[in-house]
C-alpha cells in the first residue's frame, strides 16, 4: 500500500473558522485591545486549567517561552544553565539570548539525560533546562531530587511533550516553569506559537511584563496585582506576544489533544513493537512512570557502518518513509557540534555516538494501523536489504 505523506498536518478544526472570521471582521487581532476575555487571554485560562497549572502566558514561540522563563528567574549575567546535549538548537540559543551560558551534559542511547554526568555538573550551575526531546522523559524524580537539594530552578522544555505524564503528573508542571510549542509539527499546530505555565505568581508577573504588557496592560491578566506593581517600568519589554488569530487556531485543538495522544501512542507502539523483532534496530523502552504522547518515532541502528546507515536511509525513502539520522544529516540543528555559537563547546562522546545511529521519522496520529504496518514493513525491509549479504550466483 502507498504510505501517506507523514509531514502533512491535520486540518484545523472547523470550530476555529467562525472565531477567525469574527476576528477578521472586527480587525481586533491584538491581545490587549479588549478589556477582558480576548482570545489569547481565554487560551491562557483554558490551557492552564487543562494542565492543572495556576498561570499560563501565551507567546510567539516555545523559544520565546524558554527565554522569558530564564529572564523571569532573575539570573545574573553569565549564569551557567545546564541543558542536555541532545535538544534543538533553540534551547542553547534561548540561554545565550538570556545572557547566560549553556553547560551541556551527556545523553544516553535511550535519548535521556545521563544522570551521572548531570549530577557531576550540577554544583557549578544556577539553573537547569530539561528538554523532553522528541517526547522522551528523563527520570524526573531523580532530576528534581538532585535540583531541589541544591535549590536549583528547573525549566521543562516540553515542546514535544504536551499530553505526556510522569507518574500521573502532566509534563511541564513538575519543574518551576514548563514551556510548550505550537509549531507546525507539534501536537497542537498553529504554525508558530508557544506558552509557558507556572504556579509562581512572581515569575509569571515578570514574564508577562517582559513579553510586552506595556504600561498597565498587565492588569488584564488574572495574577495578583501586587506581583506586577513592583515590576512596573523596571523590566525591559521584548514584545513576544501571541496574536488573537493564533489563539483561535490553538484553542480549537485543545479538545483534540486526548484523541491525538491516544492515536499517537497506538501508532508508535504498533510500529515500535514490530521493529524490535529486527536485530538491526533498537527502539529504547519508555521509563515505567512515563506515559508518552508521541507523534514521531526514534530508533537506533545496530551494527551498521556509516555507509550502511546511508544505504538504510535511501532504502527507506525509496519505500516511502523519510528518516533522518541526527548525526548524519548535514548541519542538523539537533547535533550539538553544530551549535558553534556556544562558547567553549564541549565534546560529548556518548551523545555523539548515540546521534550517529539515532533515527527519527514522523508518525502522526492521523495514520491508520494499516498505514503503520506499511511504515514498519518499509523500515524492516530497508534494514534487511542493507544487512543481508547478497547470495552468490547458483546457491
Amino acid at each position: 500500500m502507498t504510505i501517506p505523506n507523514m509531514h502533512e498536518a491535520e486540518p484545523i478544526p472547523a470550530a476555529a473558522r467562525a472565531e477567525i472570521e469574527r476576528l477578521l471582521q472586527s480587525g481586533d487581532l491584538f491581545r490587549y485591545t479588549a478589556p477582558s476575555d480576548a482570545p489569547v487571554a481565554v487560551l491562557e485560562r483554558e490551557f492552564a486549567a487543562f494542565l492543572g497549572a495556576d498561570y499560563a502566558l501565551a507567546v510567539s514561540s516555545c523559544s520565546a517561552a524558554l527565554f522569558l522563563s530564564l529572564k523571569a528567574l532573575g539570573l545574573p549575567r553569565d549564569a551557567r544553565v545546564l541543558i542536555p546535549g541532545f535538544t534543538f538548537a533553540a534551547v542553547p540559543s534561548a540561554v545565550i539570548h538570556a545572557d547566560c551560558l549553556p553547560v551541556l551534559c551527556e545523553v544516553g542511547e535511550n535519548y535521556r539525560i545521563d544522570l551521572a554526568d548531570f549530577e557531576a555538573k550540577l554544583d557549578n550551575v544556577e539553573a537547569v533546562i530539561i528538554s523532553h526531546m522528541r517526547g522522551h522523559t528523563s527520570d524526573m524524580d531523580a532530576i528534581m531530587a538532585l535540583c531541589d537539594a541544591r535549590g536549583l530552578p528547573v525549566i521543562e522544555d516540553a515542546a514535544h511533550s504536551l499530553g505526556t505524564t510522569w507518574a500521573g503528573r502532566n509534563i511541564g508542571t513538575i519543574g518551576r516553569i514548563g514551556c510548550f510549542s505550537f509549531q507546525s509539527y507539534k501536537l497542537i499546530n498553529a504554525g508558530e506559537g508557544g506558552i509557558l505555565v507556572t504556579d509562581d505568581a512572581d515569575i509569571v508577573a515578570r514574564a508577562i511584563i517582559m513579553s510586552g504588557a506595556y504600561e498597565h496592560n498587565w492588569q488584564k491578566h488574572p495574577v495578583l496585582q501586587s506581583a506586577f506593581a513592583k515590576w512596573q517600568n523596571r523590566l525591559p519589554l521584548y514584545n513576544l506576544r501571541l496574536s488573537n488569530l493564533s489563539a483561535a487556531v490553538i484553542r480549537s485543538q485543545i479538545a483534540e489533544v486526548p484523541r491525538r495522544v491516544a492515536d499517537g501512542r497506538r501508532n508508535h507502539d504498533l510500529v515500535a513493537d514490530r521493529l524490535r523483532a529486527s536485530p538491526y534496530i533498537d527502539v529504547p523502552s519508555k521509563l515505567p512512570p512515563e506515559d508518552r504522547a508521541p507523534d514521531s518515532l526514534q530508533f537506533n541502528l545496530v551494527g551498521m557502518t556509516d555507509a550502511q546507515v546511508y544505504d538504510f536511509v535511501a532504502a527507506a525513502k525509496a519505500a516511502g518513509v523519510s528518516v533522518q539520522v541526527f548525526g548524519h544529516s548535514a548541519d542538523n540543528a539537533r547535533a550539538f557540534w553544530n551549535w558553534q555559537f556556544v562558547p567553549d563547546l564541549p565534546e560529548l562522546p556518548r551523545t555523539r555516538a548515540m546521534l550517529m545511529r539515532a533515527c527519527d521519522t514522523r508518525l502522526p496520529a492521523r495514520l491508520t494501523p494499516q498505514d503503520c504496518d506499511a511504515v514498519a514493513d518499509a523500515l524492516l525491509n530497508a534494514a534487511d536489504a542493507v544487512m543481508t549479504p547478497p547470495r552468490a550466483f547458483g546457491t
